[in-house]
């Protein structure tokens, strides 16, 4: 079943979530906001000290500081209360459930924080590890490791957030880079929190909906998000991918750990970029949207992971609604599971656009 979902009508249910909480989920909420005020090291922090509260940070993970109540705990109660919200529904109307496990629902790092305007395409970006509970935790992981000189910082000369990876030591191949031994530890620490969070946050989505599921005989795929981080993807370092937490690079495939995690729980991988191609993107970045997607499909392929979709850019025109429907079905036969269009607004009822839509709509049922 191929399933055609517009973010628009998914926005009309995440805009009333309130209204799913029980009264422990709105205590959280409101504690979560109020701790946040006092202790703004619950949130994402960078090197210069600027805050993101877009998302918790991976350091509270497990630790009791929302009334004795770990982040993953009151996760956990979200995922309850949504399941006995729309116990009628889950199996018959919802199909899939995508599990938010970062900044846009995507298991990622804050690294190009572009609503405030600290970063811009095409940015490498920054690295997200500067509240005291992840810094704290670093430095535990590096005295286990026999190298407490490595804990109380993270990688020196890593540049800022619009910075270009050329004159950027840490991401070229000197000394101090992301080959060094420094390097590699750094990288494994900070890519390897974002797939702990993952492993739990899964465990736990997938364990609520094993018991609906056993009680009501019903099926639902659960989905996970990963961001579509495809400029300087031809480079060696890959920067704008390790600042954001997938350490990828010419050496070695950062998306593979990802797809494992995935492939445990039982989730599907949703990719983004369905309607870009590397001849539309600017050729000095070294972008490569075809080939991010060709890496994260043949790692989906190695752990038999359902794939689901979405296009990036606003795209009405008929060439990029070419390249959804190209890359929604392979000629190898490969298809994707669900493909969400991004996104449904006034614009696609002017003639032109909806000219362009409704044949669009029309292949891609019949490729179906």
């Amino acid at each position: 079943m191929f399933l055609f979902v517009f973010t628009q009508i998914c926005t009309c249910l995440v805009g009333k979530e309130v209204s799913v909480f029980h009264s422990g989920s709105e205590r959280f909420v409101l504690l979560e906001l109020k701790i946040g005020d006092v202790n703004k090291d619950i949130y994402y922090r960078d090197k210069n000290g600027f805050s993101n509260n877009d998302y918790l940070t991976l350091g509270v993970d497990q630790l009791p500081l929302f009334g004795g109540r770990t982040a993953v705990q009151c996760y956990e109660d979200f995922m309850l209360s949504f399941s006995t919200k729309f116990e009628a529904y889950i199996g018959n109307v919802i199909e899939e459930i995508s599990v938010g496990l970062g900044p846009s629902g995507e298991l990622r790092y804050p690294a190009h924080p572009s609503g405030d305007g600290r970063w811009k395409f095409p940015g490498i970006g920054e690295f997200q590890c500067h509240d005291k509970y992840m810094m704290e935790d670093l430095m535990a992981v590096a005295s286990q490791e026999g190298k407490p000189q490595w804990g109380g910082r993270d990688p020196p000369d890593t540049g800022c957030y619009n910075s270009f990876p050329s004159g950027v030591p840490f991401f070229e191949e000197g000394n101090d880079s992301f080959l060094s031994d420094y390097g590699r530890f750094f990288l494994e620490w900070y890519s390897g929190k974002l797939i702990c969070h993952a492993d739990a946050i899964l465990a736990k989505a997938a364990d609520v909906l094993r018991r609906r599921q056993e009680e009501e005989k019903s099926s639902v795929m659960l989905v996970a998000k990963i961001g579509g981080i495809y400029w300087w993807y031809k480079t060696s370092s890959h920067p704008a991918e390790l600042t954001a937490g997938y350490y990828n690079t010419a050496l070695r495939d950062g998306y593979d750990p990802v797809a494992s995690v995935l492939s445990r729980h039982g989730a599907a991988l949703h990719i983004p970029c369905l309607d870009m191609a590397d001849s539309e993107t600017p050729e000095k970045y070294l972008c490569s949207p075809e080939g991010l997607r060709r890496q994260i499909h043949d790692v989906s392929k190695k752990w038999t992971l359902h794939v689901t979709g979405r296009n990036t850019s606003e795209r009405f025109d008929e060439m990029g609604l070419r390249q959804i429907r190209e890359n929604c079905v392979q000629p190898n036969g490969d298809t994707l599971r669900s493909f969400t269009f991004c996104r449904m607004n006034e614009k696609i009822f002017r003639v032109e656009n909806w000219n362009n839509f409704v044949p669009f709509i029309r292949q891609m049922s019949a490729d179906m």
